[in-house]
C-alpha cells in the first residue's frame, strides 16, 4: 500500500523502517516528548524499535491498527507517522488516528496532507465509518491540521492521557464517513 499526495506519500512501515523510525525519534526526542507517553531509554534502540513495528505487523495482520511512514517523494526521507489504531468492526467501523512529524518538515502541509490521504484510505479501503482524533488543547496546530482534514470538535475528555507523568485532557475531535 503507497498512497502519493503532492509532497509527501504515506506508506505501510515495515521491520526494515526500523533503524530510519529510530532516526526520526531520537531527532526529535525533546520536540516530541511534549505531546508523548513518557519513553524508557531502550525504546531509543534498533531492537524496540523492530519489535514496536514487528507488534504493528501482528495488529496489522488482525485488522486492529495500520501504521504508516510519512516520506517526502523528492528524496523517500521518512519524516513522520500516521496510524490508524484501535480498529473496531461490527456496529461501530471506527478508530482513532494519531500522527507526529520530525520538527523540521512542520508547518509546511505535509501532515494536513497525510491525514487527509489516511482518512481516505480508512472510509474507501478499511469501510471505517468514524475516525476519531485526540489532542491536547493547546496543540493549537495539531488541531488546525484536523480541522483542514474536515474533522470537528466533539468535546473534552478531561484528564485522559499520561503525558510525561501527568494526566492531560484531550480535545477530541472527529470525522465521519459521509463528511
Amino acid at each position: 500500500m503507497k498512497y502519493t499526495g503532492k509532497s509527501i506519500y504515506i506508506r505501510l512501515l515495515q521491520i526494515s523502517d526500523a533503524e530510519a523510525v529510530l532516526s526520526l525519534h531520537i531527532r526529535n526526542r525533546e520536540f516530541f516528548k511534549a505531546y508523548s507517553t513518557t519513553r524508557n531509554e531502550d525504546f531509543y534502540t534498533v531492537e524496540a524499535q523492530r519489535k514496536i513495528l514487528e507488534d504493528g505487523i501482528l495488529q496489522r495482520e488482525q485488522d486492529l491498527k495500520y501504521a504508516f511512514g510519512i516520506f517526502l517523494i523528492e528524496t523517500d526521507e521518512l519524516i513522520g507517522n500516521v496510524t490508524l489504531a484501535e480498529i473496531l468492526r461490527g456496529p461501530l467501523q471506527s478508530c482513532f488516528i494519531g500522527y507526529y512529524m520530525d520538527q523540521n518538515h512542520n508547518g509546511k502541509g505535509y501532515m494536513t496532507e497525510a491525514v487527509r490521504l489516511t482518512v481516505d484510505l480508512g472510509f474507501n479501503e478499511l469501510k471505517l465509518h468514524r475516525i476519531e482524533a485526540g489532542v491536547m488543547p493547546h496543540n493549537i496546530r495539531s488541531m488546525k491540521v484536523l480541522a483542514k482534514a474536515g474533522f470537528h470538535k466533539e468535546g473534552i475528555a478531561r484528564k485522559n492521557v499520561n503525558i510525561n507523568g501527568k494526566w492531560e485532557d484531550h480535545q477530541v475531535l472527529a470525522i465521519i464517513a459521509e463528511e
